[in-house]
């Protein structure tokens, strides 16, 4: 899974950063999902859509086509390999605000790198965005992705009833948000 990597996007420790996805990363982020299938699969229904390379690049060509001005995604790149991904959806620069999405493979977990790349995503959102609110939504028991959100300070708003399609049903969403004054005072 290892990638040719250029100067990062957005820099967290010496084996840790997030880098814009390109069309050039579909074959790591691709094995990446498919070594980690069955673990994925549990919360996320695009798993289901994955069966190629191709399927992954057509995902990067539509985030990173020019004009998309609501979604900027990141692979996340622990000790030089792609372990997940992370990055802004439905951004909203009227309103300042939006939501954070991520997902990482199975052999990557248990080393703090979803909540850093979560805390980098915050400060450059709050800091160069200038947004106001941003959200993270976990479906309801997938106990490891709410305890970023938790751990982060945000505030749990409720639950979005039915609110993704997951293997044949829907599931509810815990709806998380943090403002940016909520944050800066947390920085205090």
């Amino acid at each position: 899974m290892k990638s040719a990597t250029a100067t990062p996007a957005i820099p967290i420790a010496s084996d840790l950063a997030l880098y814009e996805a390109k069309e050039a990363d579909a074959a790591a982020i691709y094995n990446l999902i498919n070594s980690s299938r069955l673990y994925l699969r549990e919360w996320l229904p695009f798993i289901d859509y994955s069966y190629s390379v191709a399927d992954t690049e057509m995902f990067l060509r539509s985030v990173t086509a020019p004009g998309n001005m609501q979604d900027k995604v990141y692979t996340i790149r622990y000790q030089d390999q792609v372990a997940g991904i992370i990055g802004f959806k439905t951004i909203d620069r009227i309103n300042s605000k939006l939501e954070i999405g991520y997902w990482q493979g199975e052999a990557y977990q248990g080393k703090g790198i979803m909540i850093r790349s979560c805390e980098a995503l915050l400060t450059y959102a709050f800091e160069h965005m200038h947004m106001n609110r941003i959200q993270i939504k976990v479906g309801i028991g997938n106990a490891k992705s709410s305890a970023i959100p938790k751990k982060l300070g945000f505030s749990l708003e409720g639950i979005e009833r039915d609110g993704e399609w997951i293997r044949d049903k829907f599931i509810d969403l815990e709806v998380y948000s943090l403002l940016k004054r909520e944050w800066e005072k947390q920085k205090a």
